[in-house]
């Protein structure tokens, strides 16, 4: 199954912000949002084990071929049979996330055919083909991420760096830089966009007497001053939408969130978090250079990576819907999909 263009993307695309959470009795839980400017007419699909894949190689001959080893769930773009974000069997989940200005892919004139993927097809290859984070880092020297161009883009090569956690609590980032790929563990789980993950991480410092405790009064020549109200801890937290300022929102609402029993408890926990990253649409604007579009969140999705659940919900839905992977047939000879269908109506309660 060819992946050229599988999964694509517009310019505008660079308001995403993932994260991890652990509840008290291991599970690790995954969010993130997707913002795009164009629909995306997105699919829940799965993907069965033993999907035979073709990538995309220099010139846009075939790259490296593969059979997906572990089956997964996850979301696609126009109908394609890639994810941009999902799960698999064995709990390894992650997604494409835009990494625009910084990702700089192989020179597909100098890579090895039998080894080239682009940037769009990566994260298919991984989820398909691993089960921890783990051997994700031991196979990276066997590929090689090209700058191959998206039809659907026009020509353009969709920049991404990627999160990945697994069912054991791991994460890392995986940012293409130069034509290599860096990895990073990512101790905190959170990702979102430019610039790279180590800038991300070094910015923190600028923010360590931030805190979810309330400050306490001062005195300044005998006179009190006290907070206005709750929250005076966090005073000062940037509130914008910039990948910065959500990274450090993201890492604030993840070490103080309190720790939940369950997976299916931190699963609520995961969706209010991701609610307060959610982009309604005319917030961002893009330059008429950009295109001019109104970059919105299309979808936000959480995964239960111990229960190998997968969750969704949409701008026009938003319900949060469930798929439990580990109820279909993994080795089906089909992708299965699932579109994504507008809540037409707002539901009335029902008295009793």
């Amino acid at each position: 199954m060819a992946l050229a263009g599988a999964v694509a993307f517009a310019p505008s695309a660079e308001a995403c912000t993932s994260f991890l959470l652990k509840a008290a009795d291991g599970s690790p839980v995954y969010g993130r949002t997707m913002e795009y400017g164009i629909d995306l007419k997105s699919s829940v699909i799965i993907i069965p084990r033993g999907q035979p894949y073709v990538a995309t190689g220099p010139a846009g001959g075939p790259g490296l071929k593969w059979s997906s080893k572990y089956a997964v769930v996850g979301m696609s773009a126009f109908g394609k049979p890639g994810v941009a974000d999902g799960m698999n069997e064995k709990g390894l989940a992650g997604g494409n996330l835009y990494f625009p200005g910084f990702a700089g892919y192989a020179d597909p004139a100098k890579a090895d055919p039998a080894r080239s993927i682009a940037g769009a097809e990566f994260l298919t290859w991984v989820l398909t083909s691993f089960a921890t984070v783990a051997e994700v880092k031991a196979a990276l020297a066997g590929v090689e991420v090209i700058d191959a161009p998206v039809a659907e883009l026009g020509g353009i090569a969709p920049p991404f760096h990627f999160a990945l956690h697994d069912a054991s609590g791991a994460s890392i980032v995986i940012e293409p830089i130069d034509g290599k790929l860096r990895v990073y563990d990512n101790p905190l789980g959170v990702l979102t966009n430019s610039p790279t993950f180590d800038w991300h991480m070094t910015n923190l410092r600028n923010y360590i007497k931030i805190s979810p405790v309330n400050a306490d009064p001062v005195s300044i020549e005998g006179l009190k001053l006290e907070p206005f109200g709750q929250g005076s801890g966090l005073l000062g937290i940037p509130g914008d939408p910039t990948p910065p300022s959500r990274f450090l929102r993201a890492i604030g609402y993840v070490i103080s969130a309190k720790t939940l029993p369950t997976g299916a408890e931190t699963v609520r926990l995961a969706e209010h978090i991701l609610n307060n990253f959610d982009i309604p649409v005319g917030f961002i604007r893009g330059t008429p250079k950009e295109g001019g579009g109104l970059e919105y969140t299309q979808f936000s999705a959480i995964a239960d990576l111990k229960a190998r659940r997968y969750y969704i919900k949409t701008y026009d839905n938003q319900v949060l819907r469930s798929v439990d992977l580990m109820s279909f047939d993994l080795d089906a000879k089909t992708i299965r999909s699932a579109p994504l269908t507008p809540l037409a109506t707002i539901p009335a309660l029902a008295f009793q």
